[in-house]
């Protein structure tokens, strides 16, 4: 399949959705939680967490435009500045999907979708108890994409929480010992298993590839 721009552009709405959102590869599969200032807890699926830097720590996501519908997520972080961002195990695969359902505002994800509301560390948003990876973040700072007027939001890590068996001796974190998943496109979920592990690249180090 080749398609240009122009092609792409006159590809059918759900094909070129699917497409776009499918050609960066498989992403991680998290699940933010949120409160409101009225306490309506809120848990929504996401797919565009990065890391961007690590001194201090930061991670970003996407939001997509928030005048085409209503996003609990982004009015709740708006209002408290504190919002938690859980890894998703296949165990719950299922249940994180339907997430992304349109429930009403006063609906809790968390409910509807059999997650357990978990306060930690005196922390002003919810984790979810049956995660392995936990990580409670302070907004730091929105980011408008003019292009497509989504916004990045930046938020500084406050709290994690790794369960013990995946981190190793040097920090890295396993994430096929506690089963996590990641996403391909919108609405396909893959197991991750570690292939390799590598040192630090030199050059001087190179290997000879066959």
């Amino acid at each position: 399949m080749h398609l240009t721009k122009e092609q792409i552009q006159q590809t059918s709405r759900i094909k070129r959705l699917n497409i776009i959102n499918s050609i960066t590869g498989v992403k991680p599969a998290n699940l933010i939680g949120s409160i409101s200032e009225n306490g309506h807890s809120n848990l929504a699926i996401f797919s565009s967490i990065v890391h961007l830097g690590s001194n201090p720590a930061l991670l970003g996501f996407i939001l997509r435009p928030q005048h085409e519908v209503r996003r609990d997520t982004y009015d709740n972080i708006m209002q408290t500045k504190y919002y938690t961002i859980n890894h998703i195990s296949s165990d719950y695969v299922e249940n994180a999907h339907y997430t992304s359902a349109k429930f009403d505002k006063e609906d809790s994800e968390f409910e509807r979708c059999k997650f357990t509301e978990e306060y930690l560390f005196d922390f002003d948003a919810p984790f979810i108890k049956e995660s392995r990876v936990k990580i409670g973040l302070k907004l730091e700072e929105m980011l408008p994409i003019e292009l497509n007027k989504c916004v990045m939001v930046i938020g500084s890590i406050q709290h994690l929480w790794v369960d013990d068996v995946a981190v190793e001796d040097d920090g890295q974190i396993n994430l096929e010992l506690i089963d996590d998943v990641g996403i391909g496109g919108l609405n396909s979920y893959y197991k991750l298993k570690r292939i390799a592990q590598f040192p630090y690249a030199r050059v001087n180090e190179l290997p000879d590839f066959e």
